[in-house]
């Protein structure tokens, strides 16, 4: 398994041997029902069939807290600065069965969300003998910053040279709780940043991309500088929870829309020499303050469209599911669509391109008002993604309907003088057929096969 970098492209990675590697995968955690038979090793097969469920349908990568503070068996350090032999032998065997599978790991040092509403038990609380009078500490109390930095520098001992640890969210939904302002919390990232980067040159010789999230897909003023263009890091990331439609979701097509209009946002806020994309989105509200889940089946045709608007808006790869279901694990619906993602992205190459919005350039003749297009490109490669509107006040499933044929489209700002189209469905999650075309006067014309409900096109330059 070879470590990654940033893409030439600047808009996903490759591996440091020149293969395009666009993130494909979701959040666990080492206490849900997947991962959580490893403790002990209670049951190592079936976390190693349970991670295989997600290799075998090509996803790449996996978001994971290094402990979980939930519960007080989950912690990493017990006391700060002894790391509990069980979650060293945890960790271990995780990072062995992920690379047999090649899964790379994203990894984070905090679980924030149970560490705010469980401080009374942490051991990084004064009250538990850590450093840290209050959570503020983490961006105010040196004793506390320098115990956060022996952290980091734990794993990065530990794993030397090991690429299944693949990049770093050095703090998970940073925020003014945790101490200081975007600009205090910026300076601190920077030592940390710098801390990290100079331990592994020491230990291996390359670094890990870094990149910090937040809650929300819409940081401003000092917040944005920090996520999106903080210059010690090598890629930006938000956490697309849009109120409502995502959230909270009546139907598929909603959420999807949102997705795309928030994911244009992120690229656009982010410098074109590094990715951007979503590390966290899903259901949360109807999950944690409804106490509800989704149906089964409307929740793959959700996940599903939102991995597509992700992806056709500029996301580098699915974006990841946050699974906000009981058991919280994903279903297998979700997993096919991952295959179906990886099958139509490895018809473009990532490595070179330098995709820019394009879906105000796509016209529509024969379905233009029963359609949005989503759409990338550059002078050499294009992606269309089209999703048919529901009927007025439609909730639930998209329909099944009369398949739209005879929708032709047209695309100027083309110079090569012949290209392969490609055509995708991802319901069903193959091909349809491909043609080459060529562009007259720069501008491309052509006719989509008939389609349901989506469909995917991938254009190449010959």
């Amino acid at each position: 398994m070879s470590p990654l970098r940033v893409a030439p492209s600047g808009r996903s990675f490759q591996t440091f041997e020149g293969e395009s590697f666009l993130p494909i995968g979701a959040n666990d955690s080492i206490m849900w029902a997947g991962l959580k038979p490893l403790r002990d090793r209670l049951d190592v097969p079936s976390v190693e069939a349970y991670l295989k469920s997600f290799a075998d349908n090509d996803a790449n990568i996996v978001r994971l807290f290094l402990e979980y503070a939930h519960d007080d068996k989950w912690y990493l350090e017990k006391p700060v600065g002894c790391v509990q032999p069980r979650m060293a032998k945890l960790w271990d065997d995780l990072f062995d069965l992920c690379e047999r599978l090649e899964l790379r790991v994203l990894l984070a040092p905090w679980d924030n969300f149970w560490m705010a509403r469980r401080w009374h038990r942490h051991p990084y609380n004064a009250a538990n003998g850590g450093p840290a009078l209050s959570c503020s500490a983490f961006f105010e109390d040196e004793a506390t910053i320098q115990a956060t930095v022996r952290r980091f520098e734990w794993v990065i001992e530990r794993y030397a040279g090991r690429a299944v640890l693949a990049a770093w969210d050095l703090f998970n939904e940073i925020d003014p709780y945790w101490g200081s302002d975007a600009k205090g919390q910026s300076a601190v990232l920077c030592r940390l940043s710098a801390a990290i980067k100079a331990k592994e040159r020491a230990v291996q010789g390359w670094t890990r991309p870094q990149s910090v999230s937040c809650f929300g897909p819409n940081p401003t003023g000092d917040l944005a500088d920090l996520i999106f263009r903080q210059p010690d890091f090598e890629f930006a990331t938000t956490h697309i929870y849009s109120p409502g439609a995502i959230d909270f979701p009546r139907d598929t097509f909603a959420p999807a829309v949102q997705m795309a209009q928030w994911t244009r946002f992120g690229r656009k806020q982010t410098p074109l020499s590094r990715p951007f994309f979503d590390t966290e989105h899903g259901p949360i509200h109807l999950f944690n303050d409804r106490k509800r889940w989704l149906d089964e089946a409307f929740d793959v045709e959700y996940e599903r469209h939102l991995m597509w608007a992700h992806l056709a808006s500029g996301g580098a790869g699915s974006g990841f599911r946050w699974p906000a279901r009981h058991p919280h694990v994903l279903l297998d619906g979700h997993k096919t669509a991952f295959k179906g993602l990886s099958a139509f992205a490895r018809a473009l190459d990532w490595n070179t391109f330098e995709h820019r919005n394009a879906s105000g350039e796509i016209e529509l003749r024969g379905g233009k008002r029963q359609v949005v297009p989503m759409a990338l490109r550059d002078d050499n490669q294009g992606l269309i993604y089209l999703l048919r509107r529901p009927r007025a006040k439609h909730r639930g499933l998209m329909l099944a309907r009369e398949h739209l044929a005879g929708v032709a489209v047209r695309w100027p700002g083309w110079s090569a003088a012949r290209v392969r189209a490609s055509y995708f469905e991802p319901v069903a999650g193959c091909w349809l057929g491909e043609e080459t075309l060529a562009p007259r006067k720069s501008i491309l014309k052509f006719e989509l096969p008939a389609w349901d409900r989506e469909l995917a096109v991938a254009i190449r330059a010959q």
